[in-house]
């Protein structure tokens, strides 16, 4: 995956310089005091026209088919892709088949596996109703459990797991169809010599999250995510580092910007949602000063920056009777929460996320879509939170009701399904105009079941990468990086920056999908207008 190429903060430590001279790879992190945007949006208002949501659930789902490593099950239904990576960690002893490639590449990454992972099962926790009443509950399933059979092979002992298979330095050297590899495959892990408290901490996440999702249709496999998940974070908290100073071939793609404290307190979170454990609790409210839950105010929620998420789930607690001895912690969690959503909704004084002309949120160069879904999907829950808490969200730019936290959600999955200037659905192979050059190995040359003739690196780049007709296999359901700041998009294989799409940009819209189908269902006639 072409992505972090610097390393720039250690541990959260504040750099209050203007966010346009932040190089694309680094976080915003402010203080609520503290407002870095000069540019103030004029209130713009834009009404769509209707989008088959069941249509776009449905094949946002079948993605991640097309990311599977490993021996493909007998419903695969990506027919243009076979098995692949089945010796992975036989150099080391261990299987490792199995998980999912990350993007485009052929790499297996643990910790944006892990977040895509655990929004998944997030997305079935919210919103699992909906996503059962369009027909794609088992797949959804399906997806999680691919990855969570991966995690409890990857976790060969209590204090050992396995962070990548294959490294992109020499994956990137080669353009080859999945089931050619020629690539290392060599595997790194993480233990008590070498820690990873980031990547324990967030594969925790991803294993109590799934169990939660198993805990009534497959209790002995929920059982076992959360043993796993147990182990894992009291690995993870009690041998502390970031995993990138252990896998040094990680820091040129998925560097742990943030450190770990941000999973520590995230895997705790869904620890204490998965158990209902005080002592998961109370390790979210004693950390939350240390750890910065309640001391970054995050404009950006993603693999690798948890706080928003983090942030969001805890406030939903100050609804329960239960936890009103914790009120003046978790208040202090909401606030951040806020900061975050009245950000996106440009409700926060001038210290709000930047948007295109075309009104997407826009918070860098590589890969923005990402942050888009995230930020849909969080949107999407807080509205439903309000809505069954009878509240309003309170902004420096006034109070928000649920439906109009909603209607901007609404905007952004539009956007993304066409309602933009370029007219293009960037969710592939949904619409009529999507993008088909996308930054894609496997999708770029011919499937290996229509020709099994030996594809090699260099071969691969000659005859396939440089094609200027469009790829030859459809990456259906695949989120793409998205247009620049002006809204502009080039639909070049080479043009990663843009074209290539990740399992964590999919992720988050499943259940976003979903819900907007509901809506949808509900209210067929009306359509929801946002107005920021």
């Amino acid at each position: 995956m072409e992505k972090n190429n610097n390393n720039i903060l250690n541990e959260l430590q504040l750099q209050t310089i203007p966010r346009f001279s932040l190089p694309s790879n680094s976080l915003l992190l402010l203080p609520l005091v503290i407002p870095i945007f000069t540019f103030i949006f004029t209130s713009t208002a834009t009404t769509v026209s209707a989008f088959d949501y069941a249509d776009a659930l449905t094949k946002s789902l079948l993605y991640f088919e097309s990311q599977r490593s490993g021996r493909l099950p007998y419903n695969q239904r990506v027919t243009w892709r076979d098995n692949s990576g089945l010796t992975d960690g036989l150099e080391q002893g261990v299987d490792l088949v199995g998980g999912y490639y990350d993007a485009g590449d052929h790499v297996k990454f643990g910790l944006p596996m892990a977040f895509t992972v655990t929004m998944l099962s997030w997305s079935v926790i919210e919103f699992r109703d909906q996503i059962a009443e369009a027909g794609e509950l088992e797949h959804a399933l399906e997806a999680i459990k691919w990855g969570t059979d991966y995690f409890i092979k990857a976790h060969t002992s209590p204090n050992v797991l396995w962070a990548e298979v294959g490294d992109g330095d020499t994956d990137h050297y080669c353009w080859q169809r999945p089931e050619d590899m020629t690539t290392s495959r060599h595997a790194y892990k993480i233990d008590e010599n070498n820690p990873g408290s980031d990547l324990a901490g967030e594969t925790a996440a991803a294993m109590a999250a799934a169990s939660i999702v198993f805990k009534k249709t497959n209790p002995h496999y929920s059982h076992l995510l959360l043993h796993h998940a147990q182990q894992l974070f009291e690995f993870g908290d009690k041998y502390r580092g970031r995993y990138d100073a252990s896998v040094g071939v990680v820091k040129s793609y998925y560097a742990s910007v943030s450190g770990y404290m941000d999973e520590l307190l995230w895997g705790a979170m869904w620890l204490y949602k998965a158990t209902d454990s005080d002592n998961y609790l109370d390790y979210v409210i004693n950390k939350a000063h240390y750890f910065g839950g309640i001391g970054w105010a995050i404009t950006e929620f993603s693999w690798d920056v948890k706080y928003a998420g983090l942030q969001l789930m805890t406030s939903k607690l100050l609804a329960e009777d239960k936890h009103k001895k914790h009120t003046h912690i978790l208040e202090q969690y909401r606030s951040k929460a806020e900061y975050y959503l009245c950000s996106c909704l440009n409700m926060n004084n001038g210290s709000n996320i930047d948007r295109t002309p075309g009104g997407l949120l826009y918070i860098r160069q590589w890969n923005n879509m990402q942050y888009v879904s995230t930020a849909a999907f969080l949107l999407t829950v807080y509205s439903d939170f309000l809505v069954n808490s009878n509240q309003k969200l309170n902004c420096h730019g006034g109070t928000v009701d649920h439906e109009e936290i909603l209607s901007f959600a609404k905007s952004q999955v539009d956007y993304i399904l066409g309602s933009n200037p370029m007219n293009m659905s960037y969710l592939v192979g949904y619409g009529s105009k999507y993008p088909t050059r996308v930054h894609h190995r496997g999708a770029s040359i011919v499937s290996y079941r229509e020709n099994k003739g030996f594809i090699g690196c260099t071969q691969g780049y000659d005859n396939w990468y440089s094609r200027p007709e469009p790829n030859p296999n459809v990456l259906v359901g695949a989120l793409v990086g998205g247009p620049d700041c002006q809204d502009n998009f080039m639909d070049q294989r080479d043009n990663y920056m843009q074209t290539e799409a990740c399992t964590y940009n999919t992720a988050p819209l499943v259940g976003v999908f979903a819900k907007m189908l509901q809506l949808q269902d509900q209210n067929p006639s009306q359509s929801l207008v946002a107005s920021y």
